[in-house]
């Protein structure tokens, strides 16, 4: 039965006040995430700046940041005018897609002959598919690693 406070040893008492200030300051940053609800999820942390450099970082420490890059090439050519967009798939192919590509994405074959296939006749959507599946994969596999990682310590210790 617990008889109290006044029964532990004074170290004891010492430790568990300085664990309640220690606790207590990672209370008001979760709480600060939460609000900003930055690391929610995958798609919150890629739309935030702060958020996705942190998750680059981390990445690159893995030396996996070629789905995080293709994801960025895929919503940067999504969103160009029509006149650009010829010349940022190409380089999506030659950066990404392409055999020995120099970051190529782990895609399924049928992915990528997929793409391949169509990459003289390129539409907005071109990519969609292809991009689905990579954020699928890092949805799955790293940002569950970046959440376990000290990476993200530091981030919610940022905010």
């Amino acid at each position: 039965m617990c008889k109290g406070l006044s029964y532990l040893p004074s170290s004891c008492l010492e430790k568990a006040k300085g664990m309640r200030v220690k606790l207590s300051h990672l209370s008001d940053h979760k709480h600060k995430v939460q609000d900003g609800k930055i690391l929610q999820d995958l798609e919150t942390l890629l739309n935030n700046k702060t958020g996705l450099q942190v998750f680059r970082g981390f990445l690159r420490s893995e030396f996996s940041e070629e789905n995080l890059e293709f994801w960025l090439a895929c919503q940067d050519y999504r969103f160009s005018p029509s006149n650009l967009q010829k010349t940022k798939a190409s380089s999506i192919f030659s950066q990404f897609i392409n055999p020995d590509a120099p970051q190529e994405v782990n895609l399924d074959a049928e992915t990528r002959e997929a793409l391949l296939s169509v990459e003289d006749s390129l539409c907005a959507d071109t990519f969609n598919k292809a991009q689905q599946r990579i954020y699928n994969l890092m949805a799955k596999d790293s940002f569950p690693r970046f959440l376990r990682s000290s990476h993200c310590l530091e981030a919610v210790k940022a905010f």
